[in-house]
């Protein structure tokens, strides 16, 4: 059966841009999307290149978001929203009201508040709204969620997830800092390291485990090169079912390209994934055994499926396939094939939000606090 390809709009992710041409090429990996028109940059100049890279026709390249989504009703299905996290909240309500499905890349919204409305703007209109945390593609990541859900580890007590990054503490070839975006170089409801890093630690334990923070005691500091910024945070989490957590994500750690680790402890055995090397599983028993995991043994439940083996085991996949591997999940539920877990809406994001306000907030008054999460909307 031949399949139909999903015709997405992007707005952002110019060539410039951190995470556009990721999307580009994930999205468009299996077949399952085209990127057929845009409005990728603020920068003319930016824009034009774009386009012209990825073989964009000149009358569908757009100066303004808001002229492309009324020239592309009916010929675009979805809108990719890849701007800074700061210009989420207008272009996603925006394409959401004029019918389009909307991916948006993380973080979602810059406070609570915000994500609220987006949330409330998907229930007004019906609409399809997911959110790319892209770690959770990982085939092996997916696999120790499997493990957990199925018992494996036993009863899980402790999860400690760390993300750190040498970013705002490196020096370049010439022995300069190196000057990230502008817009990461400003604080707002919450420090921009946890929309950049803290979100995907917040969702990596709820994908895993689905429980929920409860309290939490954290600390906030600068150490790098940036000291307008938060950039090393550290916080103690106590999650539903009496599940403790560690968290610490930084962009002062050097040493650390990117540093996302995972170890999860159960009262019969405990697992380990490392983002560096992601083909892998460390399984330890509570025998003494220590095992490792890749998709090619015999007792993985998912990793062996042929959705993630576009190459067999001993070739690695990686961060590109991860995405892809989230984006065909997408196409999945936009075509009605499949209700998927490893979809992720606008309630993820609010509660991811929700959590960092309240470690802003630990931080800055040298307590617990109390985590509410309020209502769940359907969004």
């Amino acid at each position: 059966m031949t399949t139909k390809p999903i015709r997405l709009g992007f707005i952002g992710g110019g060539i410039n841009s951190a995470v556009g041409t990721t999307h580009f090429v994930a999205a468009q990996m299996d077949g399952l999307f085209r990127v057929e028109a845009g409005c990728y940059s603020r920068r003319p100049e930016i824009n034009t290149m774009t386009a012209d890279k990825w073989g964009i026709p000149s009358d569908r390249l757009y100066t303004t978001w808001q002229e492309m989504l009324d020239q592309e009703q009916g010929r675009l299905d979805a809108i990719v929203i890849l701007t800074p996290s700061p210009d989420h909240r207008h272009p996603v309500i925006a394409a959401l009201r004029a019918g389009y499905a909307v991916i948006c890349e993380k973080a979602l919204a810059v406070s609570s508040q915000e994500a609220t409305e987006i949330e409330d703007a998907v229930r007004d209109t019906g609409g399809f709204l997911t959110v790319t945390y892209n770690y959770t593609g990982y085939p092996m990541v997916r696999e120790l969620r499997q493990m957990i859900q199925h018992g494996r580890l036993g009863r899980v007590e402790q999860v400690h997830i760390e993300m750190p990054q040498e970013g705002y503490a490196r020096l370049n070839r010439e022995g300069q800092p190196i000057v990230p975006q502008q817009w990461r170089l400003r604080d707002g409801t919450v420090p921009t390291i946890s929309l950049d890093l803290g979100v995907h630690i917040h969702h990596m334990m709820e994908f895993l485990t689905g429980e929920k923070p409860r309290e939490l005691v954290a600390t906030q500091s600068s150490l790098g090169r940036f000291r307008q910024v938060v950039d090393n945070t550290m916080a103690l989490v106590r999650y539903t079912s009496g599940i403790e957590s560690s968290i610490w994500f930084s962009k002062a750690a050097l040493g650390h390209r990117n540093g996302l680790r995972i170890r999860v402890y159960g009262d019969e055995a405990s697992a380990e994934w490392f983002q560096m090397e992601p083909e892998t599983l460390m399984f330890c028993d509570n025998r003494g055994h220590q095992t490792r995991i890749d998709r090619a043994s015999v007792d993985v439940q998912l990793a062996q499926l042929e959705r993630y083996n576009r190459f067999k085991a001993g070739h690695p996949s990686g961060f590109l396939e991860a995405f892809a591997n989230l984006y065909a999940d997408i196409y999945g539920q936009l075509v009605g094939e499949n209700h998927t877990d490893y979809v992720f809406t606008a309630r993820h994001a609010r509660e991811g939000l929700l959590m960092f306000e309240a470690i802003d907030q630990s931080a800055r008054e040298h307590r617990w606090v109390e985590i509410d999460l309020g209502g769940s909307s359907a969004a």
